[in-house]
This record gives C-alpha cells, sequence and structure tokens, in this order.
C-alpha cells in the first residue's frame, strides 16, 4: 500500500516562524503518526524567492512565450536565473533542516521507505509558502515514488457519485492562442486511447458555459493564455475578445464537478490563482503552472504526464514505452523529465505543480475513470447467468415430480443414497481443510489471522491477570519534564533531555544503586558537559541505544553514544530496532542480528537482551549458549521463528526473532518520571538493585509511540520505551520464573488440527441438516468453544491456528448442506 503524508502549517509567518504538523498514514488508513515540530522564522527567504523569480520572468516578457523568444541569447540572463534558483534551493534546504524542525524529518525517515509511494500534501493558505519550490526539497528527492501537491486546510469529503463513461470524456478549451502553438497539445490530446475529446477553440462565453452544464466529464483541458491576481483568483483568456474569471464560472464548473467532474489541467501561465478558486468547487485534482510557462514546457510536459498517466501507445512509439503509473507518479515523472530541457528553459522542473482538494481521497487512475469494455461483459455474463438459472429451475421442478412419484415406491436406490452421505460428508470437509490450509500457505489468510491474534491477546485479560514486573522500573520524560527543560534554557539538541539532565539523573541514580540502566534515547553527537562525559564512560551497568541500518530505505542507521569506549561496545550497547508487520503492529522480539558493513550500529544484541545480560550476571546465571540460530540462557531455550511460523507465512526471519507474549497487566511495571527524581520524590528503594529503563513517554512532542496487538490508535499506543520493557521482562520472565515464551505448532500438527475442526462442521451439518436452527446453534457453539480453547492455548504459550480451523468449520457446513439439498435422481419405473 502507498503512504499519505501530511504538512498541516498552523498560523505563523516568515517573521515569527510556523507550526508544522506532520502526519503519517498508510492509504485508506487513519494516521499511525502525527507529531508537531516548528520552522523558524526566515526573514530573508521571501527575499531570495522573489530575486529568483524576477530573474525568472526576465527570460521572456509574456506568459507563455513561444519557443524561439525564450531560448534567450543573452547568456547572463540564463545564468543569472539559474544562479538566483541554487541560492533559493539552499537557503529552503537549509531552513528545512533547522532543529526545531528536525525531529520531524527524522520521523519521516523512521517511518517511510525509499521504496514507497507517497503523496506528500501540503496543507496551507499561506500564498509564499505554496510558491516555494518543494519539489526540490532534499528528502523529498531521496523518495523517487514520492510527489507533492497543494491543498487548504479547509476541506471536506464529496460524497458524489461519478457517473463512469466508456470512454475518458475530455473537453479541451483551446483559448486565446495569440503568440503561441496550441497545435501540439490538440494532437496529443487527439491520439488518446480509451478517451472521447470535444474540443472548444477560441469559444464564446455563452458555449463554453453550455457545455459545461449538458454533458459529463472526467477531464477539463485548456491550453491558453491565463493569469492569477495576487494568487487569489484566476482569469482564462477564450478568444481575443474575451477572458473569463473563474467567478464568472461558478455555477457551470459546479455543475461539471456534480455531474463526476474529475481533473482539471490548466497548461498555461500562471495557475495558482487558478487552482484556489477551483479548490472551492471541490473538483478533486488539479494540474497547473505555478509561473509563467514557456510553450515548448507546457507541450511536452503535456505529452510526458499523458504517456505516463494514461500508457498511450502512440505516445509511446514517440518517447519510449513507460508502464502504467498513478497520477501522483505520472506527474512526478512527467514533471522531472522537463530537465531535459532546461538548458534552454531554466527551472522548468519547478513548474507544474498539483492542487488536491481532499487529503483521504486516493487518486483515481486512468483505467478508473473509464468503464471501458469490463462492464459490457460483466452485464452480457450476468444476463446469460439468469438464463441458465431459469432453465435450472424448470429442470428441478420436473425432478421434483421424479422424485415424489419414486418415494412412494421405495426403491432401493435410495437405500443407496442414504449410506453415500456420510462417506460425501467426510471427503468433503478434508478437501475444504486442505484447500483452506493451501489458501494460508499462500499467505491470503495473514492479515485476518494477526488481526484474530491481537484480539485473543486482548482477550486474555478477561482470564487472567499478572502483576507488574517488580525487577523493571521506567523513567519516562514526559511533555511536561521536555517543557520545564525549555523553560530552564536547557539545550536539546533534537533530543528529549539535555545533557545537564542527564547528568543529574545519572548522579541521582548512581546514588540509588540499581543494577543496570538502560538508556533509550539517541545521542549520536558528542556530549559538552565534562562531568557526563566521564559518566558515560566510566558508567559500566549502564548500556546505551544505537540503530541498525536499513536496507531497504537506504539508512545506515543511527551512532552509539561516543561515550562509549570502543572496548566496552560488546556488553554497553544494544539496537532499539522493532520488527514492525505490514500493518505496522509489534508482534514479533528481535534478540540478536547479524548488522551490515555500513551499518552506524555496531551491537549485535538488542537493548532488551543486553539488560538482562547485566542482570543475569549478578544472579550467577552462566553466559548464554548459541546452538544454530537459537538462544540457550540456563535451562531456556529461544528458538527463532522460522518464515513459516503460526499465521505468518514467507516472513523475513533473518536474525534471532521470537513471538512477543506480551505481559498480560495494566501496568506492566513502575513508570516514574524525569521531574520526580530530580527532585528526589521517589523512594529510593525503588531503584535498588531493579533494571530502570530511561526514555520518551512525551505525546505532543517527540513522539516515539508505536502500534501493539493492545491498540493501533494513536491514543492506545505504547512508547518505544515501555515496548522495550515488555521485551526485557519477557526474557526475564522466561529465565527466571518460567513463564512460558510463545511457540507454534509444526505445520503437520497445523493440518491435522484444521481437518479436525473441518470435520467437525461436516459432520453436524450431515445429522443436523433437516434441523437448521439446531446446525446454527451447534455451529457457533462449536466456534466459541474453538475461540476459548485459542485463547486457553495462547495463555499456555501456544499460538494455535484459530482462523483456518473457523472458516473450515463453516465452510464444510456450507458444502454438506448444498450436497444434502440435492434432489435424488432415480430411474423410471
Amino acid at each position: 500500500m502507498g503512504k499519505l503524508v501530511v504538512l498541516k502549517f498552523g498560523n505563523g509567518s516568515f517573521e515569527q516562524g510556523f507550526q508544522v504538523t506532520l502526519q503519517i498514514a498508510t492509504e485508506g488508513e487513519l494516521p499511525s503518526v502525527e507529531i508537531v515540530g516548528r520552522l523558524p522564522e526566515a526573514i530573508k527567504l521571501p527575499i531570495y524567492y522573489q530575486h529568483w523569480q524576477c530573474s525568472y520572468q526576465r527570460l521572456g516578457n509574456a506568459f507563455r512565450l513561444s519557443a524561439d523568444k525564450v531560448q534567450v541569447t543573452n547568456v547572463s540572463i540564463t545564468e543569472d536565473c539559474q544562479e538566483t534558483a541554487r541560492t533559493l534551493r539552499s537557503q529552503f534546504n537549509s531552513w528545512l533542516r533547522s532543529e526545531s524542525f528536525l525531529p520531524l524529518r527524522e520521523k519521516w525517515l523512521e517511518r517511510l521507505a525509499l521504496t514507497d509511494e507517497v503523496r506528500v500534501i501540503l496543507q496551507t493558505e499561506d500564498n509564499l509558502l505554496q510558491r516555494l519550490p518543494w519539489h526540490s526539497w532534499d528528502l523529498l528527492e531521496r523518495y523517487k515514488k514520492a510527489e507533492i501537491a497543494l491543498t487548504s486546510p479547509n476541506y471536506e469529503r464529496s460524497d458524489k457519485v461519478r457517473t463512469t463513461n466508456y470512454n475518458v470524456k475530455i473537453l479541451a478549451i483551446v483559448g486565446s492562442s495569440q503568440g503561441i502553438d496550441t497545435q501540439a497539445d490538440r494532437a496529443l490530446l487527439q491520439n488518446l486511447p480509451d478517451a472521447d475529446v470535444t474540443f472548444l477553440v477560441e469559444p464564446q462565453r455563452q458555449q463554453l458555459n453550455d457545455h459545461l452544464w449538458e454533458d459529463n466529464w472526467d477531464i477539463l483541458f485548456f491550453a491558453g493564455h491565463s493569469l492569477s491576481h495576487n494568487d487569489e483568483s484566476g482569469r482564462i483568456y477564450l478568444n481575443q475578445s474575451d477572458s473569463l474569471s473563474m467567478a464568472e464560472l461558478r455555477y457551470a464548473l459546479g455543475k461539471a464537478v456534480d455531474n463526476g467532474l474529475y481533473l482539471a489541467i490548466f497548461n498555461s501561465c500562471d495557475g495558482l490563482g487558478l487552482a484556489r478558486e477551483l479548490t472551492d468547487l471541490q473538483i478533486p485534482e488539479i494540474i497547473f503552472m505555478r509561473e509563467a510557462v514557456p510553450d515548448k514546457v507546457a507541450s511536452e510536459f503535456l505529452k510526458y504526464f499523458l504517456c505516463e498517466f494514461a500508457n498511450s501507445d502512440l505516445l509511446q512509439k514517440e518517447i519510449g514505452n513507460p508502464k502504467y503509473e498513478s497520477f501522483f507518479l505520472a506527474v512526478r515523472q512527467a514533471r522531472e523529465r522537463l530537465q531535459g530541457i532546461e538548458d534552454k528553459f531554466p527551472c522548468a522542473t519547478w513548474l507544474p505543480m498539483i492542487c488536491h482538494n481532499n487529503p483521504a481521497q486516493i487518486p483515481l487512475t486512468w483505467q478508473q475513470l473509464h468503464n471501458n469494455r469490463h462492464n459490457n461483459i460483466v452485464t452480457e455474463n450476468k444476463n446469460n447467468t439468469e438464463s441458465l438459472t431459469q432453465k435450472e429451475e424448470r429442470e428441478e421442478e420436473k425432478e421434483e415430480e421424479i422424485y415424489l412419484t419414486a418415494n412412494e415406491t421405495k426403491s432401493t436406490s435410495t437405500g443407496k443414497a442414504k449410506q453415500t452421505k456420510p462417506l460425501f460428508a467426510i471427503v468433503s470437509s478434508i478437501a475444504i481443510a486442505l484447500l483452506i490450509c493451501g489458501i494460508r500457505l499462500l499467505g491470503l489468510l495473514e492479515g485476518t489471522e494477526l488481526q484474530s491474534f491481537d484480539q485473543m491477546m486482548r482477550s486474555r485479560f478477561v482470564l487472567v491477570r499478572e502483576p507488574p514486573d517488580s525487577r523493571i522500573i521506567v523513567v519516562g520524560i514526559d511533555d511536561t519534564d521536555l517543557g520545564e527543560q525549555r523553560r530552564q534554557g536547557e539545550l536539546l539538541k533534537g533530543t528529549s533531555i539535555s545533557d545537564k539532565s542527564l547528568n543529574l539523573l545519572l548522579e541521582k541514580l548512581e546514588q540509588y544503586q540499581p543494577r543496570v540502566i538502560g538508556l533509550d534515547i539517541y545521542r549520536d553527537f558528542k556530549a559538552e558537559n565534562p562531568e557526563l562525559i566521564q559518566r558515560l564512560q566510566q558508567t559500566q551497568n549502564l548500556v546505551a541505544v544505537c540503530k541498525g541500518s536499513d536496507i531497504s530505505s537506504n539508512n545506515n542507521g543511527i551512532k552509539p553514544p561516543p561515550e562509549i569506549p570502543q572496548n566496552s561496545i560488546n556488553e554497553r550497547l544494544g539496537f532499539s530496532d522493532f520488527i514492525q508487520d505490514k500493518d505496522g503492529i509489534i508482534r514479533r522480539q528481535l534478540l540478536y542480528m547479524r548488522q551490515n558493513a555500513n551499518s552506524l550500529c555496531s551491537s549485535q544484541f538488542s537493548l532488551s537482551l543486553q539488560l538482562a545480560f547485566h542482570y543475569f550476571q549478578s544472579e550467577n546465571i552462566k553466559s548464554p549458549k548459541f546452538f544454530g540460530n537459537n538462544l540457550k540462557i540456563a535451562k531456556t531455550s529461544f528458538n527463532s521463528l522460522r518464515d513459516r511460523t503460526g499465521g505468518y507465512q514467507k516472513i523475513d526471519a533473518e536474525g534471532g526473532q521470537i513471538l512477543l507474549n506480551w505481559r498480560i497487566s495494566d501496568a506492566m511495571v513502575q513508570k516514574v518520571t524525569l521531574r520526580e527524581v530530580l527532585t528526589g520524590q521517589i523512594n529510593p528503594d525503588a531503584f535498588k538493585d531493579k533494571i530502570v529503563l530511561i526514555g520518551v513517554t512525551a505525546k505532543a512532542d517527540l513522539q516515539d509511540y508505536l502500534p501493539t496487538p493492545y491498540g493501533s490508535e494513536p491514543d492506545t499506543q505504547l512508547p518505544g520505551v515501555l515496548i522495550h520493557a515488555h521485551m526485557l521482562s519477557q526474557i526475564l520472565s522466561a529465565v527466571l520464573s518460567d513463564r512460558p515464551l510463545l511457540q507454534t505448532w509444526t505445520q503437520g500438527i497445523e493440518i491435522i488440527w484444521i481437518v479436525f475442526w473441518s470435520l467437525t462442521g461436516g459432520i453436524l451439518a450431515w445429522q443436523f441438516h433437516r434441523q437448521p436452527m439446531s446446525l446454527l446453534i451447534l455451529i457457533i457453539t462449536s466456534t466459541g468453544m474453538l475461540y476459548i480453547i485459542s485463547i486457553g492455548m495462547l495463555i499456555s504459550g501456544y499460538w494455535i491456528p484459530f482462523v483456518p480451523s473457523a472458516i473450515s468449520l463453516t465452510s464444510a457446513a456450507v458444502v454438506v448442506i448444498v450436497g444434502n439439498t440435492k434432489k435424488i435422481h432415480y430411474p423410471k419405473l
């Protein structure tokens, strides 16, 4: 699935700065991440933009200039435009790398892989923010499948139902062409596949108005002259004597939107004002040019975009053979291809822009815009099916007469038929079970099984409760702690605790004599406080964190604190990496892994495992041993997952992964805040001989919250430091308290289990098929028993296949019922 990133700009200015909210979501789902940051004041940035804009406008004296006029012979003008563009780009990227904006950038890099297809939505009403070269943001350029679009802070979801046409219906308005060439645009549109194009060449106002009212258009295209007034309103020139503002077309365009208008393309100059007005009319997608655009640039962009979006064969013959692309990706690739003509038309790649009406609405594809021949085939098949159904009904009426006559004679074939029914139920049930097992092996049930696993994890609370783990205490840095540090003027350096506060905290903890301290806070920079440097170097029971590299996102990870001595890294450093499933939920624990050669993190053991090792040393537990890819501590074996384990099918099982048996407790450890420790509000005995975990629990700032089986909504997610606590508690409890680790059956036993429940459903259906209400109650009761057994097994340490067993149970019952309702055919007497 693709990703959606929304950057919401609050009230502010370039003189005061802007508050920015970052949201990240999977397409079609609610945001899984929301974090607030700030862009500082940038008084000179508008000046750099104005310098570039003036330099760009000097390249031509008119909007949409012809190619021969824009091919500037004065090299100094071209070089000046390129130089001001480089300066603007550099200053713009420096602004976006500000320290107060750094948490948003880091969260982006953490949650998005370089291979993800990403829609980036810029939500602001500030005109200059909209005009800045967001496409040149270095972060956006790293993601080759990402494209940015503008949207208004105020939007609403449209419930209008589109009328799907057989072909894509395009209304192409060719406006005043004085001084420009619109023939190339016309030729491109005429060659589009699966499209009905209607051209209005220099139309009169009434003619355009009537066309917008009288038909259901999918795409509105305009080529010609246009301009914007203060970026608030736009005007298009229909012919040499008539021009129209969008307000003068408001009712006609509103009717077109009601009839299904989806995309408006303005291949004309300075279209930001047009886009702002059209957004108010709820046109879902708009493509416009933010500045004056030369003929050649406008024509080439349209050609490239239609090739990528519509996958036109005729266009492919001219410019290659691109694969079919989504709307946003088609715009990005078409825009980037303009770089090939930037030697003659500087900054051509800066001009095209998307205006997206509703961030929650996933853009349609070219195929979704038209009905094509598929629906006709479906209709024809439906008619054929109805005819066959009527024929079968007539045949069944005849069979009923035969059945009634034959029933009176008690033919021997009746007894024979009855004898085959149990065999039919058994064979059908086994076949259904094997089919379900095959579907499961293909991974088609994985998502449902994982959701069921989460539900059973939560259901354990009804049957059992565990006390908090008294061996662990968490020092959480919450929003109040962050605010207090800032009020004291302490420098946070993009992290959650200042050097001063961290030094005071470690000094306090040393006095309280904890057994080991885990610092779940990234510190890939040198400390400035001499006392802190000495403490980080010499505190032997302090374990710090780093982050391993991620090949899929081309991320080399995060370095450990430079104060940790190299000869202590094997004992005093653990990686903080979590394994998230496709839905983002953490269900597995990574104990150890082999780091890549380019990883900035060299630790092979997780933070939770390193802390457990330190704790076990004082318990006189022997050093852990490895048997293949499995770990053994004392008498407890931590067996690594296989690529097919339980509901998982073909997962990446590299490293030492185990299932995470979340602690069944409302408060699994004691939690205190940073300020409570620093002000001496906590009894020192609470820390003595304990494992102290230090991490971020703030919600409004520097969020580190992740979805778990206990909740994936923002208000039910757990902070990373508590997830480490759960993982640490699992290791300690398994070794010291004989708490069961989660494991699964072998595939053979799972198949036998699924077959058993399939046979249960088939035999019940055969026995009670004439008593439908009793059968329904029995099937529901059996499914309930299966669920309770599954929860009981989960509590005892086994994840057994509930979903495929339940599907087999009900499917076998349905198949046997259908088989029993078939009429028995007797020979004529």
